[in-house]
């Protein structure tokens, strides 16, 4: 498995098409199913319904609410960051889904202009005037996200682009089934570095969050069943 993510990282520039073969758990490009039309969050906050939905370069991605074992491994993460900020009187603040990010790519405001809406697992905003009524608008300074099978090649494909793009400036990429976290850091010209592997079976089991200085997170309490 170390060897399929070392791969992913090598080729996630990779267009999405290059992986139609992917098996039929991994959820497939919705665009059909919307008509195939580009969809802003103006038209996100016309839908009613009951279902998760998130916009990548204005295509829609429906998902799932998350298995159990996913909304715990986010708990302790939460809880370090959440106590950490507070104990510093910090300006920062985390956030977990269910929490829109929207995402513009050349400073946009209007509903209309903006392609990119987002539900990280949880997310990390230090700067006050990217947080309105409706959520974030701008990029967070850390993401996280919890990957699943459905979601994997989304998140280190269309996410990990997304977020370079727009300077999330820390991309936590967390894998439940191996035990292990990819940290992608963002470099002063803007590109985020080939991601720091941590894996629990090789003993790396604390990550430093660059966001917020001094923080640790300890692998084995994220992973614990």
């Amino acid at each position: 498995m170390m060897e399929e993510i070392k791969r992913d990282l090598e080729e996630k520039k990779t267009p999405m098409c290059a992986y139609s073969e992917e098996p039929s758990n991994v959820v497939e490009e919705p665009a059909a199913a919307y008509g195939g039309q580009r969809y802003s969050y103006a038209d996100y906050l016309t839908w009613t319904d009951d279902v998760m939905r998130e916009i990548i370069n204005g295509i829609v991605y429906p998902f799932s609410a998350p298995l159990r074992r996913h909304a715990e491994a986010i708990i302790p993460f939460l809880t370090r960051a959440w106590l950490f900020i507070k104990r510093r009187k910090g300006k920062c603040e985390i956030y977990t889904a269910p929490f829109d990010v929207r995402l513009p790519k050349n400073g946009e405001t209007d509903d209309n202009q903006i392609f990119n809406v987002v539900q990280p697992d949880i997310c990390v905003v230090c700067d006050p005037s990217k947080l309105d009524e409706k959520g974030c608008i701008g990029a967070p300074d850390l993401i996280v996200e919890v990957s699943s099978p459905s979601t994997r090649k989304r998140d280190l494909y269309e996410k990990y682009n997304l977020y370079e793009s727009v300077g999330v400036k820390e991309y936590w990429l967390v894998s439940l089934k191996n035990k292990m976290v990819t940290v992608f850091l963002l470099n002063p010209e803007g590109i985020y570095n080939e991601g720091i592997i941590y894996e629990v079976v090789r003993g790396q089991t604390k990550v430093p969050v660059q966001t917020l200085e001094g923080l640790v997170i300890d692998l084995e309490e994220l992973f614990q069943e």
